[in-house]
């Protein structure tokens, strides 16, 4: 007689479910509160240059205070370098295993000073910094836990999917903008984790703020498809215009160098000074942007007023993103974006081209297409801004304008912005074959050189073990013969301290021509 056999559970999914609960939940307080505290001082800011207008020598002991403020988040950049600028890269950089950092400094400095910024009026944003937030959380988490490895990694790229989602109520744009531009990685588990930190945070997130999309735009109607023809252009437009904000960006810190006898942390003081023109003269503009981009969807001032407003706007946004300053370029990016529709669609509509009601149409597809193009991550342009503006009727005229504009920049030559300043980062990594072992997960790409080519004939990075290759739920074991094909996720094997230079050579490899760099 047959023994029955016992069936075994495998609880490694309701695990990442469990634990990605417990990160949304934290992540989702921390950034709700940094949200919060942002919109309350950012209303208080308006109201103060209201009052400053009537009593200007007030501003004397105001300027005093803002520079006191630029000095004081300049020294705490200083001593915590990892608050600096946006913090997608950082956590992009962990995840890839290309840097590190203390958690807890970064956190409450981060937080801080990313109220104290983007709160006083600056153009920047606080999508990025919210990111970073939510991946020190988890950090905070799995280090309670005493979890390391790809443990670890689940739980910050769980972390930063919920930073993001409680920034914007968009939990599944976040979920992908994780996989698509900052993991890098499709994997059940990655995917399960960073979906139910995002919800999670999400729900926390609309429990302070409510149901209302953050970009809520009314519209009369949707685009017909006679129309269409605008898009390509409006999509080429965003695309050059990206490609010139890449390059301002990439290159903002320096400028400062050259023009600026200050220490590269009190950098800072510039914007904060250059804030107070602005909050007196334009006080819609302070901050990251969103409150303007709801504001002039509504009532869209004339086409020279926008012209100025997106000057306005491009420079001092690279200003104060390139001081170092804690904060990002992620909200920014779509007012300028909107900035842009605005003005297309007055051009449009100047020579007969397109009727007046659409305008607000064309605001909306340029805010997704400009950060395609920038970011290079279509999809993830899409899904957020459907989410934030809170409807699905856009999604075929979104789609347009968000290729049409990645393809520009592509052939213009431009890199996703988020893996160009990792890239001003880090340095190149050594070969290191000492530690515990990891996994590296890492997925071939169509037209490369890799697809097609024989295991045999790759010279794999030093230190590293090709495992497995899965091919969709089909797991090969890899021989020598083993042919490469587009869409295998190669699973290798590798000393933990070894991640970022196998995986900065596997990306070479996969760019490239198959052949590791001498």
């Amino acid at each position: 007689m047959k023994r029955k056999q016992r069936t075994q559970h495998d609880f490694t999914r309701l695990s990442a479910i469990f634990f990605g609960s417990i990160v949304g939940l934290l992540a989702g307080a921390v950034v709700s509160t940094f949200r919060l505290a942002i919109e309350h001082l950012l209303k208080l800011m308006q109201s103060l240059y209201g009052w400053f207008g009537q009593n200007p020598l007030w501003l004397i002991p105001w300027a005093l205070l803002l520079v006191a403020i630029a000095v004081l988040i300049g020294h705490w950049t200083k001593q915590t370098p990892m608050i600096k600028g946006s913090g997608i890269p950082q956590v992009e950089g962990q995840l890839a295993g290309e840097l590190d950092y203390a958690w807890w400094p970064v956190l409450w400095k981060k937080f801080v000073s990313g109220i104290l910024g983007i709160g006083a009026g600056l153009f920047l944003g606080r999508e990025g910094p919210s990111i970073q937030l939510g991946g020190t959380v988890a950090q905070g988490v799995a280090e309670g836990f005493r979890f390391k490895g790809s443990q670890r990694r689940l739980l910050i790229a769980g972390g930063a999917a919920a930073g993001l989602s409680a920034a914007f109520n968009a939990p599944i744009a976040s979920t992908l903008f994780i996989l698509e531009e900052v993991y890098h990685n499709f994997s059940t588990l990655v995917w399960l984790t960073s979906l139910t930190s995002a919800v999670v945070a999400n729900f926390v997130s609309n429990e302070v703020f409510g149901l209302t999309p953050v970009l809520h735009i009314t519209y009369q109607s949707a685009l017909p498809l006679h129309y269409y023809g605008l898009l390509l252009l409006l999509g080429i437009g965003l695309g050059l215009l990206g490609y010139v904000y890449q390059w301002a960006t990439l290159n903002g810190a320096s400028w400062y160098a050259k023009i600026t006898w200050l220490p590269k942390h009190l950098d800072g003081i510039i914007p904060f000074l250059l804030v107070i023109p602005i909050g007196l003269l334009w006080p819609v503009a302070l901050g990251g942007g969103n409150g303007m981009i709801v504001l002039f969807a509504k009532h869209t001032p004339l086409l020279l007023p926008l012209i100025g407003y997106f000057i306005l706007r491009f420079c001092f946004s690279t200003i104060s993103y390139s001081s170092g300053l804690p904060g990002g370029i992620f909200l920014p990016i779509l007012a300028l974006g909107a900035l842009l529709g605005a003005i297309g669609a007055r051009l449009f509509v100047a020579v007969g081209w397109l009727p007046q009601i659409y305008v607000a149409n064309l605001i909306i597809y340029a805010m997704a297409g400009y950060f395609a193009g920038i970011s290079k991550a279509p999809f993830t342009a899409i899904l957020l801004i459907t989410e934030m503006v809170g409807t699905l009727h856009h999604l075929m005229p979104l789609a347009v304008v968000a290729i049409v504009a990645y393809i520009t920049v592509d052939v213009l030559g431009g890199a996703p912005i988020y893996e160009a300043m990792l890239e001003q980062m880090v340095k190149p990594a050594q070969a290191k074959d000492v530690g515990p072992t990891d996994r590296i997960e890492f997925a071939v790409n169509e037209g490369t050189d890799l697809v097609g080519k024989q295991v045999r004939d790759i010279v794999w990075p030093t230190g590293s073990l090709l495992v497995s290759v899965r091919r969709g739920e089909r797991a090969v074991i890899p021989h020598g013969d083993t042919i490469l094909r587009a869409g295998d996720m190669l699973v290798i094997f590798t000393y933990q301290n070894n991640r970022a230079y196998v995986r900065q050579q596997l990306t070479h490899l996969n760019d490239s021509s198959g052949q590791l760099p001498d």
